[in-house]
């Protein structure tokens, strides 16, 4: 069988920056098994196949693989994903912004397109453990010296990340995976994927970041849309916090030569946490054919 495939930078407005993608738009009758080869066979950090919808008042239902397994939630892929199928007429756009809802396995996003921009919208909840990270076992993991890390702590709205402030962009930079550190410190932790990052934490903040995520085969990643929304969500989670609309803006895989810029927002409501927003803009590549041999 025969099946189009998309390639897309996401976080990007120019081609060959920003976050690799394939989007599979039309994936009726593609196996688990074959979603999987087939995300291995790009390689890309994720590889996205749209269904129809459980719902039939939703707009599709996404599935998000990685070179080695499925994720619940990405960001990456929800923003791309949008842009693809509404860049490509695969859906409907009834206007010049248009929601589509991606029934996902953490349960339906909202994405809001304009032109190459989408917003993805989710009221996930914020989770995070009892347990830290400790700063020693970070820096040892990220090959830094142990003044490198200014403090880090576990969080999750779909994906779980330790999340690092490092003291300086330079130690950004500077930071490499070693593995025999990562594996005896890091592996087995309540999440083995670091999201680095350097700059003030205040609202309105520019960061330079960067993620690292080798137990999904992921060496780094140039943009990860669900970092930023780990990162900005545990940022309103202080009980001091009424009724906050805090905005980040997160340049990642500088160092990489893919730039993607990441606009991410957290909004408490009543004292509670509300929802996220992780945006940006979609650049298409290319699309394709790709023949599968039968079942």
């Amino acid at each position: 069988m025969e099946y189009t495939f998309v390639i897309a930078d996401v976080f990007t407005d120019t081609p060959f920056g920003g976050n690799q993608l394939a989007v599979f738009p039309d994936a009726r009758g593609l196996s688990e098994h074959q979603m999987q080869d087939l995300a291995r066979e790009f390689g890309f950090s994720e590889t996205t196949f749209a269904f129809p919808p459980e719902n039939p008042d939703h707009t599709r239902r996404l599935r998000i693989f990685t070179p080695s397994n499925e994720l619940p939630f990405a960001g990456h892929p929800t923003v791309g994903t949008a842009s693809v199928l509404a860049a490509g007429g695969f859906v409907e756009m009834t206007a010049s912004e248009t929601t589509l809802i991606l029934e996902e396995n953490v349960g339906p996003i909202a994405v809001q397109i304009n032109g190459t921009y989408s917003r993805l919208i989710s009221n996930a909840a914020f989770r995070r453990p009892a347990e830290r990270p400790t700063p020693r076992a970070v820096a040892a993991a990220l090959s830094l010296p142990g003044d490198a890390v200014r403090d880090c702590w576990y969080g999750s709205v779909g994906v779980a990340f330790c999340l690092v402030h490092l003291a300086s962009s330079e130690a950004v930079d500077r930071a490499v995976i070693d593995r025999a550190e990562w594996s005896a410190r890091m592996a087995d932790g309540w999440s083995p994927h670091l999201f680095v990052f350097a700059g003030d934490l205040g609202n309105g903040s520019t960061l330079h970041a960067r993620m690292f995520a080798p137990a999904l085969g992921i060496e780094e990643d140039p943009a990860t849309g669900s970092a930023a929304a780990a990162l900005v969500a545990s940022l309103v989670q202080h009980p001091t916090h009424d009724d906050t609309d805090f905005h980040l803006r997160i340049d990642q895989g500088i160092r990489m030569g893919r730039p993607s810029r990441i606009d991410a927002s957290a909004h408490r409501r009543s004292g509670q946490f509300s929802h996220v927003t992780i945006g940006g803009h979609t650049t298409v590549i290319g699309q394709g054919v790709i023949s599968l041999p039968g079942r």
